[in-house]
């Protein structure tokens, strides 16, 4: 046998004939097997031991479920997920799962036969439109999280004044609903700008908003 061994699994025979060809056209590949199902991918992984599975996700079994049944058995095997899915989650499970690589089925045969090549040596890849959505995503957990923490460093008073403000209520209507002084409002909210880096009631409301807090109507 020369050169890489695949298999390739996915319940759509003409897009495995697809792959078939286009890696066939490009030396140093082999397909050693092929398959439709989850149960397919964990037999093939056993009874051939490819160098890379090229797995679906959307197949009879789950192809995302077929990933730790292979590497409890075989853990240094390489697989590749091609799929159609976009979504974060799925994205997240594969690589989580132990997948190497997780690849759009757009992508071209030398792209790739390229990838491939690079997981056999060890290396993972993510699509770069999906690795920056998950990079925003993360970006954007991390910003919520950040502003919860923030939120959680005000006092009772001070979350009290900033719900109020949030829901529309001047300073005046905020210290008659809580029985103060309109400039203890004054300086309860200059010190809740400080505490949540902001400068006006609208960015403080948005914080509160993006840390997960429901604003109240005043």
């Amino acid at each position: 046998m020369t050169g890489l061994s695949i298999a390739v699994i996915d319940d759509h025979p003409l897009f495995r004939e697809g792959v078939r060809r286009s890696l066939g056209e490009i030396n140093g590949f082999q397909i050693v097997g092929e398959g439709c199902t989850k149960e397919d991918a964990i037999r093939i992984a056993h009874d051939h031991r490819p160098d890379v599975i090229l797995m679906d996700i959307s197949m009879p079994g789950g192809g995302l479920d077929a990933i730790s049944p292979i590497l409890d058995h075989f853990p240094d095997q390489k697989i590749i997920m091609l799929t159609v899915s976009e979504r974060s989650d799925d994205v997240t499970k594969a690589l989580n799962s132990g997948a190497k690589a997780y690849v759009l089925k757009g992508v071209g045969s030398r792209a790739l036969a390229e990838i491939i090549r690079a997981v056999a040596s060890g290396e993972g890849y993510v699509s770069p439109a999906l690795s920056a959505r998950m990079l925003s995503d993360l970006s954007s957990i991390s910003n919520a999280s950040n502003k919860t923490d923030l939120i959680s460093e005000l006092s009772s008073r001070e979350y009290e004044v900033l719900d109020l403000a949030a829901a529309g209520l001047s300073n005046k209507r905020i210290a008659l609903k809580l029985d103060i002084h309109e400039k203890t409002v004054k300086h309860h909210m200059g010190r809740i700008f400080a505490k949540l880096n902001v400068t006006n009631r609208t960015e403080a409301a948005m914080a509160l908003r993006d840390a997960g807090h429901d604003i109240r109507l005043g």
